[in-house]
């Protein structure tokens, strides 16, 4: 659990940190859909070269961002294995066989590794680029983004500011459970529990005495949290005033252009060198 990098704030003065919470989120959505949009590791590249850009310019320790690429890696492996084994492609990109092994339903071909490699670089594209925002980003400012993006819908009368607190909260929360997770767990190991030994059913037998534990601290924290918000007269989103106000400034026109440019390059890389990977 501690690769789990979301929720996670890396606190440091760089040109991301500063940069407006509102573009920081539409970034990321604009990211995503460039990356969907790829048909090719050409727009790929392009994705990969403006998030390397970002991570320089966020003074983030490349550790912390390969950490969170470790805490999916068994995602990355199982899914890069499948498409390896079931992809039913014939393309052939380099010299060579365009099927390397096949037995019954199990095929190993060209076409198969280039698009299991592909996948895998988009997964982990999405990845890093997601804890991006959080590392960058406090909760309370992800709580402001949000609740502002979302302003349209209170017209509706839609709980914004429930929704973007809820979300905050949230991820406010994760690494607390983490260490709390790790506590509990290291408790029941002075007390002789084993976590290591035996079959899957023993192993998961044997996080039962430390699920228990987690999930009463987590309601306790939860009642803790109700009972500070109730003694500050929290009232959601009735009449409230912000301390700091967000204001677009000359770094969020260079972020703009930045995610602009690169959605425009995937789109054009598409049109003009087609589908193939």
């Amino acid at each position: 659990m501690k690769d789990v990098s979301f929720g996670q704030y890396y606190p440091v003065s760089s040109f991301v940190h500063k940069v407006d919470p509102r573009l920081k989120i539409l970034f990321l959505i604009a990211f995503i859909t460039a990356i969907f949009v790829a048909s090719n590791f050409y727009g790929l590249a392009v994705c990969a070269g403006v998030l390397v850009l970002v991570i320089a310019c966020s003074r983030v320790p490349v550790g912390k961002i390969l950490r969170a690429v470790r805490g999916v890696l068994f995602l990355v492996v199982f899914t890069a294995a499948l498409n390896v084994l079931f992809y039913n492609g014939d393309e052939v990109y380099w010299e060579g066989p365009a099927v390397y092994w096949e037995w019954k339903v199990f095929r190993v071909t060209q076409a198969g590794i280039m698009f299991s490699a592909f996948l895998v670089t988009r997964l982990i594209l999405l990845v890093i680029c997601s804890s991006m925002l959080t590392y960058t980003t406090t909760p309370v400012a992800l709580t402001d983004g949000i609740e502002s993006l979302l302003t349209p819908l209170k017209w509706i009368r839609f709980p914004v500011h429930e929704l973007a607190l809820i979300m905050s909260i949230a991820l406010r929360f994760i690494p607390i459970l983490m260490d709390e997770t790790e506590r509990i767990k290291n408790a029941q190991k002075a007390r002789g529990a084993d976590f290591e030994s035996g079959g899957l059913i023993k192993k998961v037998r044997a996080i039962v005495p430390v699920l228990i534990p987690l999930l009463l601290s987590a309601f306790r924290r939860a009642d803790e949290l109700g009972d500070a918000m109730d003694a500050r007269c929290y009232a959601g989103s009735k009449r409230r005033t912000k301390y700091k106000k967000l204001r677009f400034t000359w770094r969020d026109l260079l972020g703009f252009l930045l995610g602009a440019g690169m959605v425009t390059g995937v789109v054009l890389l598409r049109v003009y060198l087609g589908a193939p990977i």
